[in-house]
């Protein structure tokens, strides 16, 4: 199976000029020489060499001696190699399978391997979207079904407000919680995940107050009234490969979610942002995981992190943040700058939310996290 080299470069990083200039850190671990596999991705090769992976646009530049560097096999050897000033640069030894001193073949032809572990993210592009309050209105919905349960399931029908088109498929979708912006308070999208599937028996109608009626074909979960049908195509067509890039534009944001509904969590974990479109945020960008340092107070007992502060020292501190009022004559508060640590890739972008996988952990990263690109 041949492997587009050229997919790789474009899939693992489209650098802006000013990214090129960033130091390669290769790991100590690298290997000097790599064998490419089937059912290798950009990613799983990547991070054996980088510890940002999208810059492997970068040490492949670096290799002067290459004319033509647009295809890899499976078999292919990948090496690295260092120039007389240090810089890494990887060269690419074809594969060859040799059936006699002067015969050799070249396997067929294939497509370009994914960016990423579809694994990971596949089941949030494919059953999960985030819709607005506006967007929601918009949607059929079930009333409910042919028999006096308040969860339908497979084989039931539905009946759903809503004209629908005879005979065509469609997901039936949970709405869920909503993704609120923790500055503003605004609702930003509401989580809306697919439960099951069904095909239209009769398309309805609202003029003659004749509900629709879908019979249920597949099942994930039970299947509620208020519950939303979309067409089953709608919202589900995606690429497996992500041009790899850092934003061009300074960006701040926040992990407003977690898809496992949990607070703490680490890498090939996906995260909710309150960043989208509105803020020119893309599928393939790269932002910076930063945590705020704990807050120290120091007071007569000297510096101390505000949870091992007494009741007073803390009552305090909530008095001086009142009436914006830093320090006093008793006690100083440090307000701790923040550290980057982690990165992740955004790969299911919305108008004000968008989906992301951590790549990278330093240490737990949290709900509350902020994110940007500076």
């Amino acid at each position: 199976m041949k492997l587009s080299f050229a997919a790789i470069i474009v899939a693992i990083c489209i650098a802006v000029p000013v990214f090129a200039q960033d130091k390669l850190n290769v790991k100590a671990d690298a290997p000097t020489q790599y064998v490419v596999k089937e059912g290798d991705t950009l990613w799983d090769i990547s991070r054996l060499y980088l510890s940002s992976p999208w810059q492997w646009q970068t040490l492949w530049q670096q290799n002067p001696q290459l004319d033509d560097p647009h295809l890899i096999y499976p078999g292919d050897v990948l090496s690295l190699q260092f120039d007389i000033q240090g810089q890494p640069m990887l060269s690419l030894e074809k594969s060859i399978i040799k059936l006699s001193p002067t015969a050799r073949v070249n396997v067929q032809k294939s497509t370009a391997i994914p960016t990423l572990p579809m694994s990971l993210i596949e089941p949030l592009i494919s059953y999960e979207q985030a819709l607005s309050e506006s967007d929601l209105s918009d949607h059929p919905y079930i009333l409910g079904a042919n028999y006096n349960v308040k969860l339908a399931t497979q084989g039931h029908v539905l009946y759903v407000k809503g004209s629908l088109t005879q005979y065509t498929h469609y997901g039936i979708y949970h709405v869920g919680s909503a993704y609120v912006d923790p500055v503003t308070n605004e609702t930003l999208a509401y989580e809306v995940r697919l439960v099951g599937t069904g095909r239209v028996l009769y398309k309805g109608d609202l003029t003659q107050g004749k509900p629709a009626k879908v019979r249920v074909e597949t099942a994930k979960q039970e299947i509620k009234a208020r519950d939303i049908l979309m067409p089953i195509s709608k919202g589900h067509s995606f690429s497996v490969q992500f041009n790899m890039l850092r934003p061009s534009h300074a960006l701040e944001g926040e992990i407003i979610a977690s898809e496992n509904k949990l607070s703490e969590f680490g890498s090939t974990s996906v995260v909710i942002l309150n960043l989208g479109r509105d803020q020119q945020l893309k599928e393939g960008h790269i932002l910076d995981i930063n945590k705020r340092s704990p807050t120290v107070i120091e007071g007569n007992q000297g510096p101390r992190y505000v949870e091992d502060a007494n009741s007073l020292e803390k009552f305090s501190k909530k008095v001086r943040e009142a009436f914006g009022l830093e320090n006093s004559q008793n006690s100083v508060v440090w307000n701790m700058p923040e550290e980057k640590v982690g990165e992740l890739m955004v790969f299911k972008v919305y108008d004000k939310v968008s989906y992301a996988l951590v790549t990278r952990a330093l240490q737990p990263i949290r709900i509350g996290d902020s994110v940007s690109v500076n």
